[in-house]
């Protein structure tokens, strides 16, 4: 629990960052006061706290399974007969809590969170930068003025050569104030600014009187006014209003789930309602234009008859019409063509977007669930993979975590963002994250309850090592106890029949001629020879690792590690090797790699008789002394 709080803290502190800096533009430079600072990291920190339980969970169950890994505890919890699953259940049970938890939050407090946190940025965005008037350039963020300061004092806040355009409608209607000095105070209600002048002119067209009627700027009458002392009041809202809820009426992530099937019902009736009067308006339009007017009685009477039957031609009418009503006609069915066509792409814009909205408030209902099975689905990923790869820290559980994190969140940005657009069905886009994680989990998990080493750096590296044909290093470590002494007699007569047995070898097998590609496709034979020296050579290293002497264990580890079958055939089956050489680079390139597994085979047998030679030498002296 004490890992959970500092990684879910950590987790809230990562998101909540990745928020900030998406509207720090928004912040900076409008002067906050300390409490609507608060207010929005407060409703920030609500807002995230559901998606910061499942990374927190996986990075805490990681942590804590992996320290108990690598301090032997697991293996001690094991030896007392206690499986992976009865030692998971207590943090089991406290994760179905905190899903239940989590569900509760997100229908319940995260909605209101959401909702406060919206208007109080949009009532951000709409608040007046903070005053601070540079000096040298004009500053324009006060409405409908420009305002230019030589040089202002910070000490007495006083402003010097001063220049003031006030626009009310255009430029032309500007007033120009030049000033000496000045000083600038916001009022009690923060919704003015007051500027004292002192010692400047005030220039100023006549109202309502514009170039056009004098013939040009110049001859245009204008006002001047010199001063010694002048205040003039300038708007500007610097306080902090708090915009109106109603706007947020659409906003699916505000809403609980009895809000968003309240919601959802009222946007389907709305669309059924559009859907029946563009139904009637169709009807009605396409009767309007069915039948061409100032057409005769006759005609009318015979068209409804031979409609039934599907055989009347409405060129034959039109013909019989006179050219004006003809074109009237005409120009009267394009009106309403036109006219049917523009109001159906209205209808359309609006059903498409209410069916929008629509996606939106079902995806966010859905995301409540996905979102609070997600801190189970990581428990069962991170707590198995803990145990599994068993270490703990900040270190490997970090990376992991954010590994998993990220395909989690690559998998359901997508399908959220496709089942928005309408290309997915909204419960495949958003259960295309759990359909992928919780196969993952299982897996893992039944791997970690059945000891299984899957997830073993060191088999990986060992496997690598032997696909590409590196070479493992021996490691013989001196024992500190050692009950059986070796039979250094016997071993050092094996070792040197095996000597004699390696160069038969070698000399028989021909290790340095390309080998025949019929064997080694088609006709493979076993090389049992090699394997019964290598198995011999292994049994007496095992004998003389329980030596005291340091020179037969400095000897020991300078014995290769044969491969035993990688010079005979790329493959065990026979099928595999019959169908590696058909594929003509793959065949080349086995081929090739198992001739390099001869030649090295060689040089491992030269090796093993010239260490051969030193320790039987080595026992030799050992039995003289």
């Amino acid at each position: 629990m004490l890992l959970f709080a500092g990684t879910f803290c950590i987790s809230l502190f990562v998101l909540m960052m990745q928020f900030v800096w998406r509207y720090v533009d928004e912040l900076i430079g409008k002067g906050l006061s300390i409490d609507i600072l608060a207010q929005f990291f407060w409703h920030l920190s609500l807002m995230v706290i559901p998606q910061a339980l499942p990374l927190a969970i996986l990075l805490a169950s990681l942590i804590t399974m992996g320290n108990i890994g690598e301090n032997s505890e697991l293996t001690a919890i094991k030896a007392a007969g206690i499986s992976l699953m009865q030692t998971l259940r207590p943090l089991i049970i406290i994760c179905c809590f905190i899903t239940v938890g989590s569900f509760y939050f997100q229908n319940n407090i995260g909605p209101k969170s959401t909702k406060n946190l919206t208007q109080l940025l949009i009532s951000i965005k709409q608040k007046s930068p903070e005053l601070e008037i540079p000096e040298g350039i004009f500053y324009d963020r006060i409405p409908q003025c420009n305002l230019y300061v030589q040089k202002k004092d910070l000490n007495t806040g006083m402003l010097y050569g001063v220049m003031i355009y006030r626009m009310n409608n255009s430029f032309n209607d500007a007033a120009i104030i030049l000033a000496d000095s000045g000083k600038m105070q916001s009022t009690a209600d923060k919704q003015h600014l007051l500027l004292t002048l002192y010692s400047g002119e005030w220039f100023e067209r006549f109202e309502n009187m514009h170039p056009q009627q004098f013939g040009g700027n110049a001859n245009v009458p204008y006002r001047r006014e010199s001063f010694i002392s002048k205040k003039i009041l300038l708007e500007f809202n610097s306080g902090m209003n708090m915009a109106d809820m109603a706007d947020l009426s659409n906003k699916a992530e505000a809403k609980s789930l009895q809000q968003i099937s309240h919601t959802v019902d009222s946007l389907n009736k709305d669309c059924d309602s559009i859907g029946k009067a563009t139904r009637k308006i169709l009807e009605w339009q396409l009767s309007d234009m069915s039948f061409p007017r100032n057409i005769s009685k006759n005609d009318s009477i015979t068209a409804v008859k031979q409609g039934q039957q599907s055989t009347y031609s409405f060129d034959t009418v039109v013909s019989k019409l006179k050219p004006t009503n003809k074109l009237r006609a005409l120009q009267r069915t394009l009106n309403n063509i036109e006219r049917a066509t523009m109001d159906l792409k209205y209808r359309q814009e609006t059903i498409s977007d209410t069916d929008q909205l629509i996606r939106k408030h079902w995806i966010e209902a859905v995301n409540k669930f996905t979102l609070s099975l997600t801190c189970l689905i990581f428990f069962f990923i991170g707590a198995p993979l803990g145990a599994i790869i068993r270490k703990g820290g900040l270190g490997v559980p970090v990376i992991i975590s954010v590994l998993v994190f990220i395909v989690f969140y690559i998998l359901d940005n997508t399908g959220s963002r496709m089942a928005r657009l309408g290309a997915w069905p909204i419960w495949f886009g958003k259960g295309l994250a759990p359909a992928v994680l919780i196969p993952l989990a299982s897996f893992v998990t039944y791997k970690a309850n059945k000891d299984s080493m899957v997830f073993n750096m060191d088999a990986y590296r060992n496997a690598f090592m032997r696909l590409l044909g590196l070479r493992l290093k021996r490691h013989v470590a001196s024992k500190e106890v050692i009950i059986n002494d070796p039979d250094y007699a016997n071993d050092a007569k094996r070792l040197s029949v095996m000597s004699h047995q390696i160069r038969a070898y070698a000399y028989g097998h021909h290790l340095m001629r390309m080998p025949n590609i019929i064997n080694v496709f088609f006709r493979y034979q076993p090389d049992h020879e090699i394997e019964r020296i290598s198995a011999e050579l292994e049994e007496i290293i095992e004998d003389l690792s329980n030596s005291r002497d340091r020179f037969i264990m400095s000897y020991l580890n300078q014995y290769p590690i044969v491969s035993q079958k990688a010079h005979t055939r790329p493959f065990e089956r026979k099928w595999m090797n019959i169908t590696a050489a058909l594929i003509l680079p793959a065949g080349i390139f086995l081929y090739l790699r198992m001739w390099r597994f001869r030649l090295r085979l060689m040089t491992d047998l030269r090796k093993i008789r010239a260490t051969n030679t030193k320790i039987v030498e080595r026992i030799g002296k050992m039995n003289s002394l």
